[in-house]
């Protein structure tokens, strides 16, 4: 098969559960708004630090799910709620197939986190607190399979029965966008038919917040703390932790034959690369070349780009890093791209921020709408494209939307989806 021979690869539902709302209209309403989530954080964080803020999600999830996914880890739980809303939207499930053309692809950070901090915290507290008569050794016999990596597409893979690959991909915050990119390849490429893909995360426990805490990457708050994460802006100070998960479905353009999807857009560019230079400082090359990468893919040349959904963390050095990097590729195009930072409002979902973006991106491309990036007052001279300060912009033709993710270890990747008009 040539490149040329290659069938669409259609994106024909989604499901978001984010600090911004507990659905796709939900979450995009509110980031069209301008609506920033980012609060004081909750009581178990707080107790170490006092003026924490992170972007949280609804704490009590059982209205959300089942009651046999009550003793999962709280980040398996919101994969779960996002697959549920995305194989509804798309009513892939209403198909009938034996699951063996279906595939799961999932990206996570760190799994199982919540269960993780509680079954150390409570080992060690039964372990030294002589007058407890509790026995330190005996835990939950499934503690480790609800607390792997893995566990999320596992769960999705049962529910559903999907027989096929189920890969879960753990590229700290580019995790879900290689996750939908490698999807992509796999339907592209005719071992599927069609796939879920899910990004999830949930870290706002003690124990990973003093780690990241550590990282000195974290926003200092100000004065309103929704404002506190300022991508671009020349007083930026860093990222603020969020939670959620998103879910996306892809179908090969035989497979949506069989049924009537609704389709936001043809999955048409994935690109990836890894800098090969630092743990945690961002390089111009090698997100660049990620960018080209998926260019190439699309058969798309620069100027074909709308819209751009950055990776806008919101640090001193990744937004000049991030900004050098697409003026590289775009040349003087780069200055008539309208580029968005939703970290601004969400906060950073780490394994679940590429879905969660692109995702996004496909609903500013259906609704004609470009998000904006909050809080940007002052922008740093540095950062001088058009980052769609504070506002967002309505109908604005959109066509082509690209969708960055950059991670610690030097991996970066960037999607691209267009229109499809069949």
């Amino acid at each position: 098969m040539t490149k040329r021979d290659y069938s669409p690869v259609l994106i024909t539902g989604l499901g978001i559960f984010c600090p911004l709302g507990e659905t796709c209209e939900e979450s995009f309403r509110s980031a069209t708004n301008g609506f920033s989530a980012i609060a004081p954080t909750n009581q178990d964080i707080c107790e170490l630090f006092p003026n924490a803020i992170t972007a949280s999600c609804p704490q009590n999830l059982g209205p959300y799910i089942t009651k046999s996914e009550t003793g999962l880890d709280r980040a398996t739980q919101m994969a779960m709620i996002v697959a549920r809303q995305a194989m509804e939207d798309s009513g892939l499930e209403s198909v009938k197939n034996d699951g063996c053309r279906i595939g799961v692809f999932v990206g996570i950070g760190c799994g199982g986190a919540h269960l993780l901090d509680t079954s150390y915290g409570r080992f060690y507290q039964t372990l030294y607190d002589t007058k407890s008569k509790k026995n330190p050794l005996v835990m939950h016999p499934l503690s480790v399979p609800r607390a792997m990596a893995n566990a999320p597409a596992s769960y999705i893979s049962m529910t559903w029965g999907l027989r096929n690959a189920s890969y879960t991909y753990s590229v700290a915050c580019s995790s879900s966008a290689i996750a939908l990119g490698e999807a992509w390849r796999a339907i592209r490429h005719g071992y599927l038919d069609a796939a879920i893909v899910a990004g999830c995360e949930s870290m706002l426990t003690p124990g990973s917040y003093v780690a990241w805490n550590a990282l000195r990457v974290f926003a200092n708050p100000t004065d309103d703390p929704s404002a506190s994460c300022r991508p671009f802006d020349a007083q930026r100070s860093g990222f603020v932790l969020g939670e959620g998960a998103a879910a996306i479905i892809l179908e090969s353009l035989e497979k949506t034959q069989q049924h009537s999807p609704p389709v936001y857009g043809e999955l048409c560019g994935y690109g990836t690369s890894n800098d090969a230079k630092h743990l945690t400082a961002p390089s111009v090359e090698g997100q660049a070349m990620a960018i080209r990468h998926a260019l190439t893919e699309a058969k798309l040349a620069p100027e074909d780009i709308n819209h751009i959904n950055a990776h806008g963390t919101a640090t001193e050095l990744g937004d000049v890093v991030e900004t050098q990097a697409i003026k590289d590729v775009f040349g003087k195009h780069a200055a008539k791209i309208p580029i968005s930072a939703t970290k601004s409002m969400h906060g950073h979902l780490i394994g679940a921020a590429g879905t969660l973006e692109m995702g996004l991106a496909l609903l500013s491309m259906k609704n004609n709408i470009l998000l904006p990036t909050a809080h940007l007052t002052q922008p740093d001279a540095r950062c001088d494209l058009d980052y769609v300060p504070i506002t967002a912009r309505h109908n604005f033709s959109l066509n082509t939307v690209m969708s960055n993710s950059f991670a610690f270890g030097g991996s970066n990747a960037s999607l691209i989806a267009r229109r499809f008009d069949g």
